[in-house]
């Protein structure tokens, strides 16, 4: 039987290929110079500008990545996922985190039932909750409210709700709201991670969301469980169904653990845990923080990205272009890594997000139909706001590899500073950069402008920068609940474009499962070794090494009887 066909094999590709040849003849100072095809790079939408008049392509570029999606069935595969088609393969499962911020009344169906009215439902659910619990009206179990919540999840139940609630935190009318508030997230297994959120933390006053669909994730339940002898120890084990709720869709478990199931908000499995921010995942610990009316607008705003994905044209489309733009630069130009480079530090932690989103979906080496790819997909993301990066990471990007770069500005900030007598504000100097990196990246400098600088001759190659870099730049109107929602929303579809178009399941993550049966195994052995003291069997000679150290180096912080320590921070 034939193999089915992959992306590369197609004419367009293979034109693609071809065309590299004559990019390669092309320096960014010669394609800048030409004003209508940055004209032609520029991409407005809702207040937002996209310039990517600095990557390395040409009008004729982007009319073959144009043909490459059509070759790829780009729009077939985008309404597929919008009508809930079950194009998560290897699962079986529709992909529909797009519901999760979709306008009540919508019509969205996952197996002919709409599923839109089950998302709000859980939404009134949490703006009935959030709403008392902020208010008084839900108090702890010794009557005092519950001022600080601490939410429980690991991978995507943390890495997006803590982008969002990092950017918000500094949002004038969101921190408004937030006002005697606190939002902590604990995700890492390591008990430094719990003896950090509860110290200065009074259980009386603590709410502990515990995420996790199964109830079964091994690190969250072992940091939930821990948790709740922090709460039982001070307050009885009758407290729990006071201070912890779950987002979870397995009520038997929550119920055993000691959960009022009427206090479990749920998500399906259409919401993967990377696209989840906009489930009860996020919305709830963001809610109790926040408020839902700020949350809301938070969801509005995705929602207008989601629409603008749908329906707008590719050549104007926001998530089509950058994804085309990324399978350009990893596929073609073989460059495999993104840097992402916020200039707010209010997105200190959408790197990271993003970083979880685009290599848990994209990391594939075979096709959605399980074929060897035979080309280079997925991205290596990494990132830093500025100007902290200009000081950590960026003298590789000038003059070591060539690193693609997204630069994110915003042009009004949430916390202006105006000082007397300084030539410009504090975000004025922060946008100097923005601006001058990403011509910085595209010119280089040359040794004859550096002789007639009279750099010193020694010092002429160290000096040099090639350029030809290429970087795009996202300029946002401001930095709201709305905006923090579109921009999550763009970078989601950018990310599957990039796989609709490499021919893969953005959707799975197989690669995170092996790591997990492994560890499942050297649990066992711990256990065997420090209860029962039986020797270590059953691995290589480095691992048995390796453990045999830890067991010995370890023995005397272990108690000796089976016994509850809580962190004394």
């Amino acid at each position: 039987m034939a193999s089915p066909a992959l992306i590369c094999e197609t004419e367009q590709w293979k034109d693609l290929m071809a065309h590299v040849e004559d990019i390669k003849k092309t320096h960014l100072q010669e394609l800048m110079s030409d004003t209508k095809r940055c004209q032609s790079m520029m991409v407005e939408f809702d207040g937002m500008l996209l310039d990517y008049s600095r990557q390395r392509a040409t009008l004729d570029t982007l009319n073959k990545l144009s043909n490459l999606a059509e070759a790829a069935h780009l729009k077939e595969k985008i309404d597929r996922m919008f009508s809930g088609e079950r194009i998560n393969s290897t699962e079986n499962r529709s992909v529909l985190h797009i519901v999760l911020r979709a306008p009540r009344g919508s019509v969205i169906n996952s197996d002919g039932k709409n599923v839109v009215p089950d998302v709000w439902q859980v939404l009134d659910k949490i703006k009935d909750f959030s709403d008392r619990v902020r208010s008084g009206a839900w108090v702890g179990a010794t009557g005092k409210a519950l001022k600080d919540v601490i939410a429980i999840g690991i991978g995507g139940s943390f890495l997006g709700p803590l982008f969002v609630h990092t950017a918000l935190q500094t949002d004038p009318e969101a921190a408004e709201f937030a006002r005697g508030r606190q939002l902590n997230f604990l995700a890492n297994v390591d008990p430094i991670d719990v003896a950090r959120n509860i110290a200065m933390l009074n259980p009386e006053t603590t709410l502990v969301v515990v995420v996790s669909k199964t109830f079964t994730t091994a690190e969250t339940m072992l940091n939930a469980r821990s948790l709740r002898e922090w709460i039982s120890a001070a307050l009885g084990p009758q407290a729990v169904a006071k201070h912890m709720v779950a987002v979870s869709t397995n009520l038997t478990l929550v119920e055993k653990f000691g959960i009022d199931p009427e206090n479990a908000f749920a998500f399906w499995d259409w919401v993967g845990g990377r696209y989840s921010v906009c489930s009860a995942v996020g919305v709830l610990p963001l809610s109790l923080q926040y408020g839902f009316e700020v949350v809301e607008r938070f969801l509005k705003g995705a929602s207008s990205i989601d629409q603008h994905f749908h329906s707008t044209p590719f050549e104007k489309n926001l998530p089509v272009v950058l994804g085309l733009l990324s399978v350009w630069n990893v596929s073609f130009l073989g460059y495999p890594a993104r840097a992402i480079l916020p200039y707010t530090q209010a997105l200190e932690k959408f790197a990271p997000h993003i970083q979880q989103v685009s290599m848990e979906s994209n990391g594939k080496g075979v096709s959605i139909d399980g074929v060897p790819l035979p080309y280079e997909a997925g991205e290596i993301d990494f990132g830093e706001p500025g100007t902290n990066g200009q000081h950590s990471f960026y003298q590789l990007i000038h003059q070591g590899r060539v690193i693609p770069c997204d630069f994110i500005g915003v042009v009004k900030s949430q916390q202006p500073v105006y000082l007397k007598g300084e030539l410009v504000s504090n975000h004025d100097e922060l946008m100097s950069n923005f601006f001058a990196q990403s011509d910085a990246l595209a010119y280089g400098k040359t040794p004859e402008q550096l002789l007639k600088e009279n750099v010193p001759n020694h010092l002429i190659t160290h000096k040099t920068f090639s350029g030809n870099r290429p970087s795009l730049s996202l300029l946002l109107p401001s930095l709201s609940a709305f905006n923090i929602g579109q921009l999550l929303a763009i970078y989601e579809h950018r990310i599957a474009v990039e796989g609709f178009v490499w021919g893969i399941n953005s959707f799975d993550q197989w690669g995170v499962e092996l790591g997990k049966s492994l560890a499942t195994q050297v649990r066992k052995q711990l256990h065997a070794s420090r209860k029962k003291g039986e020797p270590i069997d059953g691995f290589n000679f480095s691992t048995t090494t390796l453990l045999t150290r830890y067991l010995e180096a370890s023995s005397k912080d272990v108690p000796n009887e089976d016994c509850t320590i809580l962190p004394k921070m």
